[in-house]
């Protein structure tokens, strides 16, 4: 058999012969061809290996550890957050390193951009742009906030306590003793609890009680609880520790069966930073992040205060760049053109001579996107006025700046 024969014979096949016309039909538009070259990139970022990522490897195992001692935690940042060099961030569970920004640029979205130097732990480096980054630890990471100024474990003593503080119970920290491997084997697992006796009475018949898991305990840490609802204290601390609260059965003397509640696995430095945050009332705003190991502060949008009883105030989504001119008071005027869909928005049909008026505000209410932590304000209108299909907001001061 003649191979090359046989393929000679088969590209020769008319078939396969394709005229001047036809070929034309696979030609791309001159238009098409100019869409797809401005929509290409000029350059991708790539993640290669980082030669000197020794020098950052302690950096990472460090920020680690004080994630898990309570030293820093996880901060979830708003749409509109600015990313800073020498910062910590996680992104789809890694951690990395904004080792340094470049030349900052406008992009076509008017935010500042710029080429970055990201170290990630497992040992490459990328130059990202900084507001891909952005949006990537917007939507799927988190920040990881400055290192605290480490304290010393506060267990209330004796002499920690005035003549005129109440003396409510005492919060314990337990670790158990069983030989149940069920329960042997479970790393940094304690139970959180609450007592108005001294602990050692609490404890003293554990191997006995199914709430100790029918074994005895040892006593990890006790803190004094002074002028506070003790028992509210603990439902704090079960609630914040709720997803990694320890599912069990034990069965007592009676086989009855029974699921105790307190126990948690959760790393013991974590514990103790809780019932401090709890202490000095800053625990609002943190959960915890099993996944992790560490506390997690979220960012609280602040609400607006301003009482706008009486007042007709027209609520307006905006672009950042415009929002930040009205704040900063450059940009005076807010334009909005009437269309059939928004006649009724900002204008009305006076029913007594049939005539179309504008309809009046006292205020606008802008929001800058649709994001639920987005920046809003609460802006006066001095006047409003219709110009050629467009409504003018003419504004005054700005009551209210909620970022």
């Amino acid at each position: 058999m003649d191979i090359d024969k046989e393929l000679e014979e088969i590209f020769d096949d008319p078939l396969l012969k394709v005229s001047d016309e036809e070929a034309k039909l696979f030609d791309i538009p001159q238009d098409m061809r100019r869409v797809i070259a401005k929509n290409k990139p000029d350059y991708v970022a790539q993640h290669k290996l980082c030669e000197n990522f020794q020098d950052y490897k302690p950096l990472f195992t460090k920020v680690h550890q004080e994630l898990k001692e309570g030293k820093r935690s996880l901060v979830k940042i708003t749409k509109t957050a600015t990313l800073a060099a020498g910062r910590i961030y996680f992104v789809s569970g890694q951690m990395l390193l904004l080792e340094q920004i470049g030349e900052l640029k406008r992009s076509s979205n008017f935010l500042p951009d710029a080429r970055t130097r990201c170290i990630y732990e497992n040992g490459t480096e990328s130059d990202i742009l900084l507001q891909t980054l952005r949006k990537s630890v917007v939507g799927d990471g988190y920040a990881v906030s400055e290192l605290q100024e480490e304290t010393e474990a506060q267990f209330f003593k004796n002499t920690d306590i005035a003549s005129d503080d109440n003396v409510t119970g005492y919060i314990y920290v337990l670790s158990s003793l069983s030989e149940n491997p069920a329960v042997k084997e479970v790393k940094n697992l304690y139970k959180i609890g609450f007592t108005t006796n001294s602990v050692e009475q609490r404890i003293a018949n554990a191997a006995n009680e199914p709430t100790y898991l029918m074994a005895p305990v040892k006593i990890v840490a006790t803190y004094k609880v002074v002028n506070m609802n003790s028992q509210k204290f603990e439902d704090l601390v079960h609630l914040l520790l709720k997803p990694v609260q320890f599912q069990v059965t034990v069965f007592d003397d009676e086989g009855i069966e029974h699921q105790p509640q307190e126990w948690f696995i959760v790393p013991l430095p974590v514990v103790d930073v809780i019932i401090k945050k709890i202490m000095d009332g800053t625990i609002v705003g943190y959960i915890y992040n099993p996944q992790l190991e560490c506390l997690e502060k979220r960012v609280v949008k602040a609400k607006s205060t301003f009482d706008t009883t009486g007042m007709k105030v027209l609520t307006l989504n905006i672009k950042k760049i415009y929002f930040d001119e009205i704040i900063n008071g450059t940009k005076k005027i807010e334009y909005r053109e009437l269309k059939q869909t928004t006649l009724n928005k900002y204008t009305y049909l006076d029913e007594s001579d049939g005539k179309r008026y504008l309809r009046r505000y006292d205020a606008l209410r802008l929001f800058v996107g649709y994001n639920k932590d987005r920046e809003s304000a609460l802006v006066q209108v001095t006047d409003i006025t219709y110009n050629e299909g467009v409504v003018e907001y003419h504004l005054g001061l700005a009551l209210e700046v909620i970022k």
